[in-house]
């Protein structure tokens, strides 16, 4: 089944100052603040929602296809898709623009500073869900405001299912918005901040929002997840990861896990599984998509985890 991806590519800039921010800001003084950081360890990652969540689903050998816009600096990441066998075809890219980064400095006690800059990401709304063509599923991921508004909007006119992740993008909507996404949206993905966040801007409680969708997923990092469906909650268990060694992106292969079971009819306690299993795997890794593994190496890794086979 092939799965249409709406949401960011963008490029992270990784920096790590080997220090404490709290031993270089005077609090009595923030309303002049004028810090600088020396920097020594910096690295730029692939990232973006959607390219991320593309990324784990090719690795369980789906066919996910991306829509997105980027800039004129796309020419790595273009290289990248090609290399992965990720298509390009609705990877729109905007003249005199740059694809959307992130530039990330972090310090010893992991409290970050993120300046991030959309770019290309504003026109996402240039794309149109219908050119995609023959796909079965989707996910409107962060991306430009209008874009996610348009794409779900398109995705529910096709009556195509979708999942609705305002991830990051959640800031931009208001409770109105919110509950538009909800009525138009199959599931719903969260994690636990998000979450309250939805309650709180909409007014209606997570078992008022589950019962108007097939199913409201709420990512609980290390205390595993939550799948309401028809009224029950499942307990998802997390995965004890090999090394806890950066978070970037482990929600978006948590959606990739969560998009595969769906996409195959998994049941919801073995979808909720796998997609723990990917999260665990990615959180061992530096960036977004460095994580490495194989469909029969998931398999096997499962069914370590959870005493039983995936599929």
């Amino acid at each position: 089944m092939r799965t249409l991806i709406c949401g960011s590519v963008a490029y992270d800039t990784i920096m790590v100052f080997p220090d404490r921010f709290r031993n270089h800001i005077l609090p009595d003084q923030l309303h002049i603040l004028n810090v600088a950081f020396l920097v020594p360890d910096m690295r730029r990652e692939f990232g973006g929602t959607a390219a991320n969540i593309a990324y784990s689903l090719k690795l369980l050998g789906a066919d996910p296809v991306v829509m997105a816009t980027v800039g004129q600096d796309f020419g790595d990441y273009a290289t990248r898709f090609a290399n992965l066998g990720i298509g390009r075809t609705h990877v729109r890219t905007i003249d005199g623009q740059f694809t959307a980064q992130a530039f990330i400095t972090t310090d010893l006690d992991d409290n970050q500073i993120t300046a991030f800059h959309p770019g290309a990401m504003n026109f996402a709304h240039e794309n149109r869900v219908a050119d995609a063509g023959d796909v079965r599923l989707g996910i409107v991921a962060p991306d430009g405001r209008q874009g996610m508004i348009d794409h779900a909007a398109q995705f529910a006119a096709a009556g195509i299912p979708f999942v609705f992740d305002p991830g990051q993008g959640l800031p931009m909507f208001d409770g109105d918005a919110l509950r538009t996404f909800i009525g138009q949206a199959t599931y719903v993905a969260a994690n636990d901040y998000e979450a309250k966040l939805i309650e709180e801007r909409t007014g209606e409680s997570i078992d008022a929002i589950a019962r108007r969708v097939k199913a409201f997923i709420v990512t609980r990092g290390g205390d595993g997840s939550w799948i309401w469906v028809d009224g029950t909650r499942h307990e998802i268990p997390s995965v004890k990861a090999a090394a806890i060694v950066d978070p970037t992106g482990c929600g978006d292969s948590y959606r990739a896990g969560l998009l595969y079971g769906i996409a195959n009819g998994l049941d919801w306690s073995v979808t909720g599984r796998l997609a723990s299993l990917i999260g665990a795997i990615k959180i061992a890794h530096r960036g977004a998509q460095n994580h490495r593994f194989s469909r029969d190496e998931i398999a096997t890794r499962y069914r370590e985890a959870f005493g039983h086979a995936p599929w």
